[in-house]
């Protein structure tokens, strides 16, 4: 287990702020691929909540399934449809945006600078026969849920065909 600290809580309470506050930004922004990256943004802090949890696989999986795979199918399917530009849509244009980025971007390094300099507590590292987190995700996945994981593959494969039609129709 992790130490609850009071970093930890910090950290927690950063990231989780970050997580909602890239959300809001991701609902209100005019510009679908501006909205794409605060979706990516959000799941990379989630992704970093779920290994301050002590969940490592489930943090892995949200970046590299959903910031990265599932990220790359929108973005294709908003750019098939040409919906990447929309007019007096832009983000990041005035002072005041650029200043907030430059800043959280500075916090996020001395968290990181400090974070480097901790040791690891003993505890963490953990044969991996012992703790077999792969297992026990992978099992209910393919063997109670393969219906619904099916099912989803599917329903995400009949909408890309969808955005392909409708752009077809289009040209």
């Amino acid at each position: 287990m992790m130490h609850h600290g009071l970093f930890f809580q910090f950290n927690f309470y950063v990231f989780g702020l970050i997580a909602v506050a890239s959300a809001i930004a991701f609902v209100t922004r005019k510009s679908p691929v501006a909205a794409a990256l605060w979706l990516v943004n959000t799941m990379f802090c989630l992704a970093v909540l779920y290994v301050m949890l002590d969940a490592q696989f489930i943090g892995a999986v949200q970046v590299l399934l959903y910031a990265g795979a599932i990220m790359v199918v929108f973005l294709f399917v908003v750019m098939l449809l040409n919906l990447g530009h929309v007019p007096g849509s832009g983000d990041i244009r005035r002072l005041w945006p650029r200043l907030l980025a430059g800043a959280a971007g500075i916090v996020l390094l001395a968290e990181l600078s400090v974070l480097g300099r901790q040791q690891l507590p003993g505890e963490l590292v953990e044969p991996a026969a012992q703790s077999n987190v792969v297992t026990a995700v992978a099992g209910p996945l393919f063997n109670e849920y393969l219906l619904a994981f099916e099912v989803t593959s599917v329903l995400l494969l009949a909408a890309i065909i969808g955005a392909v039609v409708l752009a077809k129709r289009r040209v």
